[in-house]
């Protein structure tokens, strides 16, 4: 998968070099998303979905199609920075951070920030778009998962944003944007389409148990390690999700059952104190609460696959959900 895309990566910028040499500063935007890291989860469930089901592991489809979903997070990625306004991502400058200061360096025409978001935004379109190229050979019936995928990810953004901007705890709604965001997006859909590649189409609903609750775990985790974790572990701006208004599940939760919480943060979020927040949250047992909630998801996830799998490929799956929902950036 990582040659798949380093090679088609490369022969695009080649090609468009070749017909104008500042096109490829575009294509190098999305190259150095791909090539600055990251888990490859999705990736790594859709292969582990077809293979599970009985693929055959020489086919070029699979590699095709998790190439693919790289791709798609990476669009979502640039994109994602840019609605944050988010500085860092696996600690380096973000695309619209680093285009915003080459804007200056350069003393061009314009404003640099307004800029470096449209550089940013148009490298994930066109990471969006290679995704779909790289679609061009998979099956129909796999391509309808892929559209329902792409949707998901886009509804969820979308709630998302708006439950920022609204800021009203509501775990149900907390709930729902994580099922699209991770349940689905991360874990479900991608095994899905693995299985369906290989033609195991029967193994679908035990994937969907598996995915929806490793999908909440993982988001819980995004949630503890924005609002507990260290921007140089974690490779980005630490308690952000607090700037930005975000109402995580962990911060719904926390609103809604405790009113040291509510008095701290009142109705604006990112003017409380992110230490005294941080202090509170862990005195009235929230982040142990959650760290709960994370451990009964992952036992869930672990029980869907178990006995709807071959033995090794549950196990398998049990021990990626605990690399997933445990990791520490």
């Amino acid at each position: 998968m990582e040659r798949r895309i380093h090679e088609f990566l490369a022969e695009e910028r080649r090609s468009w070099a070749a017909l104008n040499a500042d096109s490829a500063e575009l294509i190098d935007c999305v190259s150095r998303m791909v090539g600055s890291g990251g888990k490859r989860l999705r990736p790594a469930f859709c292969v582990a979905g077809y293979l599970a089901g009985g693929g055959d592991p020489e086919a070029q489809v699979v590699v095709d199609v998790a190439a693919a979903l790289e791709l798609l997070h990476t669009f979502a990625l640039l994109h994602d920075d840019v609605m944050d306004d988010s500085g860092l991502r696996r600690n380096e400058p973000t695309a619209h951070v680093l285009h915003s200061t080459l804007h200056e360096e350069r003393d061009w025409r314009g404003e640099p920030r307004r800029y470096g978001e449209s550089v940013a935004v148009l490298a994930g379109d066109l990471a969006l778009v290679y995704a779909e190229r790289l679609l061009v050979d998979c099956p129909p019936h796999a391509r309808r998962i892929w559209g329902e995928l792409c949707t998901e990810l886009m509804i969820g953004q979308f709630l998302d944003v708006r439950a920022a901007a609204r800021f009203v705890p509501d775990p149900e709604l907390s709930s729902w944007i994580a099922l699209f965001k991770s349940g689905r997006y991360t874990v479900y859909r991608p095994l899905a389409m693995g299985a369906e590649l290989a033609g195991a189409q029967e193994l679908r609903p035990a994937f969907e148990r598996y995915g929806l609750a490793l999908g909440e775990a993982f988001q819980l985790r995004d949630d503890l390690l924005d609002a507990f974790g260290s921007s140089d572990v974690i490779g980005k701006p630490a308690q952000l999700d607090f700037k930005q208004h975000k109402m995580t599940l962990l911060m719904s939760i926390a609103l809604r059952h405790e009113a040291e919480v509510r008095e701290l943060v009142g109705d604006d979020l990112s003017r409380a104190d992110p230490e005294r927040l941080h202090e509170v949250l862990i005195r009235t047992g929230v982040r142990d609460r959650v760290e709960e909630v994370v451990a009964e998801r992952i036992e869930t996830a672990r029980a869907a696959v178990r006995g709807a799998l071959d033995p090794d490929w549950a196990a398998e799956l049990h021990t990626m959900a605990r690399q997933a929902a445990y990791r520490d950036k």
